[in-house]
């Protein structure tokens, strides 16, 4: 409960110093213009755009449920993929369901809260997400280079610190970030090209002067995004170093088949994030832009379970355990369903013949 009020009050407090600054701006609502370009075109996006998302909505949601029904993957790598599926909801959330009403009006407005709680939300759970992954890297260096002592070195202790630490950076990484944003004075326009709230686009309508947030940002994405990554490779290096001297094929074999999902993962997630936070005021052109934010929003939430699941023999298991449950619950409420139905017919043929 504790925890939960902190998290509260880190959220709320920075809003509400961020709507006080807002009284000095002339801005009170922003305009997301999204692909207003192509009008022609949005109805088709819409729909791409929402299959995308229920898509990665119960994708991310089974792993999440397979992996809370199955015991035996109540384990770091596993327990790890569970928070990462938690994050990819929670992100999609935070993003889809605005870029959606975007696409389905020519003119969609958002308010200063509202923008503020977006951009907020997507620092949140990306930061978050860049420190799961380096986490789950040192999982996986831990179990491939040192499996005599893997048990003490990734014990629940150190799990619950390392999970607790990347939520708690990626709070705080948000609360910092979107803090300084809306604290510069927006006088207009307030048209924001883009599909969100994200902190690039926005920061092209602040009347001020950037040039010390933009040295934080770059900063703070060497921190955030480029140290863990280049950590990241190295943890892999020794990994492959610790694969190549395994005398087992099928060990080899299925430890490349648990790396490379990871690799995979972390490719996708740091590289176009680099691309976006590296240079906020950067000279891509708006439908760059656009692109490089969808590589994340969209793809990575809904490629992360395809990547873990499908190249995971484990994950497989659970997820035909889980659809067994599920036929095997649903059959028992159809029998139970005709049971009642017959029992029902029963009674009245009863007491039609009575009659």
């Amino acid at each position: 409960m504790q925890v939960f009020t902190g998290v509260v009050a880190l959220f709320f407090s920075p809003l509400h110093t961020a709507m006080k600054r807002q009284n000095q701006s002339s801005v009170v609502e922003f305009i997301l213009l999204g692909f207003s370009d192509f009008p022609e075109l949005q109805e088709e996006i819409f729909g791409v755009f929402l299959v995308i998302y229920l898509v990665t909505l119960m994708g991310n949601a089974t792993i999440i449920g397979a992996i809370l029904l199955e015991q035996t993957l109540h384990i770091p790598m596993y327990l790890f993929l569970q928070n990462l599926s938690v994050v990819e909801v929670s992100f999609s959330a935070a993003i889809m369901p605005e870029m959606l009403v975007v696409l389905s009006f020519e003119r969609t407005t958002i308010s200063f809260a509202g923008c503020f709680a977006q951009m907020y939300f997507i620092l949140l759970f990306g930061g978050t997400e860049c420190f799961l992954l380096g986490a789950m890297a040192y999982d996986r260096f831990a179990a491939i280079c040192c499996p005599l002592t893997y048990p003490m070195i990734m014990n629940k202790r150190v799990f619950v610190k390392l999970v607790m630490f990347s939520w708690v950076s990626g709070i705080m990484v948000a609360t910092l970030q979107t803090t300084w944003v809306f604290s510069f004075p927006f006088c207009g326009p307030n048209e924001i090209n883009h599909l969100f709230c994200e902190t690039p686009p926005v920061l092209e309508l602040v009347c001020a002067d950037t040039s010390l947030f933009e040295i934080y940002a770059f900063t703070g994405t060497i921190l955030i995004i480029l140290l863990p990554f280049l950590l990241i490779l190295l943890s892999y290096v020794r990994i492959l170093f610790a694969i190549l001297k395994m005398p087992s094929t099928t060990g080899r074999q299925k430890a490349f088949s648990t790396c490379a999902s990871h690799i995979t993962s972390v490719t996708l997630l740091y590289g176009t994030a680099s691309v976006t936070y590296l240079q906020p005021k950067s000279s891509y052109s708006p439908a760059t832009k656009k692109l490089i934010s969808l590589a994340y929003a969209l793809l990575i939430p809904l490629l992360n379970p395809l990547i873990y699941s499908l190249r995971n023999h484990e994950m497989k298991r659970a997820l035909v355990k889980l659809c067994q449950r599920v036929v095997v619950l649903h059959t028992v409420v159809l029998v139970q369903k005709l049971y009642d139905i017959c029992s029902l017919l029963k009674r009245t043929t009863f007491e039609f013949c009575k009659c």
